[in-house]
């Protein structure tokens, strides 16, 4: 038997057909969105602007499952009326205005050429005011709603970007029944579930990003929205009072989507979940293990099981019940740009022409410390610790002898800087990482990358088995809703057990280079906690002559050997 995996990306939706035995991968597809640059609409006039055409999302999904299902066809034995399950996961969050029917605003004529009526992709920052507004009045309100999700309201959530819609474009706010999760929306049209009182919220998306909690009820209350304006009161009445994990199936799939994909009718289509935390499931995450999302950016889970006294952590995106796995608190955290940072640029910048592989070649043959260079990785603000989309990237220690090569060193060495800020933060709050596991694009392509994140955390680091982890873990939710009777599983744990896996290769700290980025790293906290902290100590005076220092010393070394 085998299931289905869906993993909606930034730039594209890919899908995967696994073994439900054995994690064997048969088929897999990505189909690239096809509006805007690279399936993300811009305005050039307002850089923190990122919205989706919800088009893509239905074209894209039933390109990527017949060329998934195409692939898979080529090995023996393989029949789609096979496929038990489905899984899907998306970015977020990443809400869509809808009518009453669950429509997208953008599919209305009136609503074409207007870019608040479409898909508001995670990466949008235009409400970063609102979301200090939501912070200001929780704090003052309703602080446990606050202290759910890490003290701190960030502009990428949803009720930040409900409340700059209302305030930039009032005629779509008012036209707007409710506005669902992208990781809603797709099980509820492929379950013919998508009117609003019939779609079945994720806890994930719900918990993280939208101040939902069992504790209190469900979403927040009418008067601390009133208190944000009145006017998202009836936003409230279109919520549930629950919301589901991945545990829970959606629906079954229509005659309708049945027939375009080519699928058994009725099969059934898990609650969808982020595709960090789905990934988290693919790469087979446990107790003490951290498992780092590395794509655009990264989303960093750990968990922890429901009968512990699991802290409230400042600077997370949450602390949720089942956001993950059944019977587990899900722990999220994340850096805003990491891939995006290279890709900024090798693309951008486009220095001297190197692509990512000349860069990384030249790069890896430098030590730490020896280019004299220290960069700040928030190119995109910081997701965590910090929660703050108005901040912004720097490179210090340029001299006319700088090359490119180090240049990309000095990011790369960044966003590991920026995770291990994000590691010791679970520690300190009593969540001992043992190991870690990374999954994505870069963590499967890119040694040089992981050998420096290795060096820098200063743990093991793992690679998850599969390229597609996301997709993988979509499959996982696939096959328990699909249950035993069926030929799935009958828990995440024997899922995961049978499907995932990690590689052989594991990259182990190097005293040598570890010593050497302790030094640097002390150096980048004091940056972070100058530009990022409000009142922290900003004597900076000594830094430049401390990295030039570090990177006399290793040059002379470089030398001697």
């Amino acid at each position: 038997m085998y299931s289905l995996g869906i993993d909606y990306g930034t730039n594209s939706v890919r899908a995967l057909v696994v073994d439900v035995d054995t994690g064997a991968e048969l088929g897999t597809w990505v189909y690239d969105y096809p509006s805007g640059q690279k399936g993300i609409l811009l305005d050039p006039t307002d850089p923190d602007l990122a919205r989706q055409n919800p088009r893509d999302y239905l074209v894209g999904l039933e390109g990527a499952v017949k060329g998934a299902l195409a692939r898979a066809a080529e090995h023996d034995g393989f029949d789609a009326s096979r496929v038990v399950g489905i899984g899907v996961d998306t970015t977020g969050s990443t809400p869509i205005p809808v009518d009453v029917l669950g429509q997208p605003l953008a599919f209305q004529e009136r609503f074409r050429t207007e870019l608040d009526a479409y898909v508001w992709l995670w990466k949008d920052h235009t409400g970063h005011a609102e979301a200090r507004r939501i912070t200001e009045t929780a704090a003052r309100m309703r602080p446990h709603y606050l202290a759910k999700c890490g003290g701190t309201y960030s502009a990428e959530w949803y009720w930040a970007k409900i409340l700059h819609c209302l305030h930039s474009s009032p005629d779509v706010f008012d036209a707007a029944h409710t506005w669902v999760e992208h990781a809603d929306w797709i099980p509820a049209i492929l379950t013919g579930t998508e009117r609003p009182a019939a779609l079945r919220r994720s806890v994930c998306a719900a918990g993280h990003k939208a101040m939902y909690h069992r504790e209190w009820g469900g979403y927040p209350d009418a008067e601390f929205l009133a208190a944000l304006d009145p006017r998202l009161v009836r936003l409230r009445d279109a919520l549930p009072n629950e919301a589901h994990s991945v545990a829970d199936a959606a629906g079954g799939l229509t005659v309708e989507w049945a027939g375009r994909l080519g699928l058994p009718t009725g099969i059934p289509v898990a609650v969808g979940a982020f595709d960090a935390h789905l990934g988290a499931v693919g790469s087979g995450i446990r107790r003490g293990t951290l498992v780092k999302i590395i794509g655009t950016s990264t989303c960093d889970l750990m968990i922890a099981p429901l009968d512990a006294d699991c802290a409230d952590v400042p600077g997370l995106c949450g602390v949720v019940p089942e956001s993950v796995l059944p019977g587990q608190f899900g722990l999220e955290a994340g850096q805003s740009a990491v891939g995006d940072i290279f890709n900024w640029f090798v693309e951008g910048v486009k220095p001297a022409g190197k692509g990512h592989a000349e860069l990384t070649a030249e790069a890896e043959r430098l030590r730490p410390g020896e280019s004299g260079l220290l960069a700040l990785d928030w190119l995109n603000g910081n997701r965590t610790v910090l929660v703050d989309q108005r901040l912004t990237g720097m490179i210090l220690g340029l001299t006319l002898h700088t090359t490119p090569a180090e240049i990309y060193r000095a990011l790369v060495e960044a966003t590991a800087f920026g995770a291990r800020v994000i590691m010791e933060r679970y520690e300190e709050y009593g969540d001992a990482v043992d190991r870690i596991v990374n999954c994505g694009g870069i963590s499967d392509k890119n040694p040089f990358v992981m050998q420096i994140y290795a060096d820098v955390m200063g743990r093991p680091v793992q690679i998850s088995r599969s390229a597609q982890t996301c997709a993988l873990g979509a499959a996982v939710a696939g096959a328990v809703v699909a249950g035993t009777d069926a030929g799935g599983h009958d828990s995440f744990d024997r899922a995961m057990q049978a499907m995932t896996g990690v590689r052989d290769t594991v990259f182990e700290p190097v005293p040598e280079r570890r010593a050497v980025y302790d030094r640097l790293y002390a150096l980048y906290r004091r940056l972070h906690d100058a530009f990022g902290v409000p009142g922290a100590n900003g004597d900076l005076y000594d830094v430049m002559k401390d990295l030039l220092d570090i990177r006399d010393e290793m040059r002379r070394e470089s030398h001697v050997a």
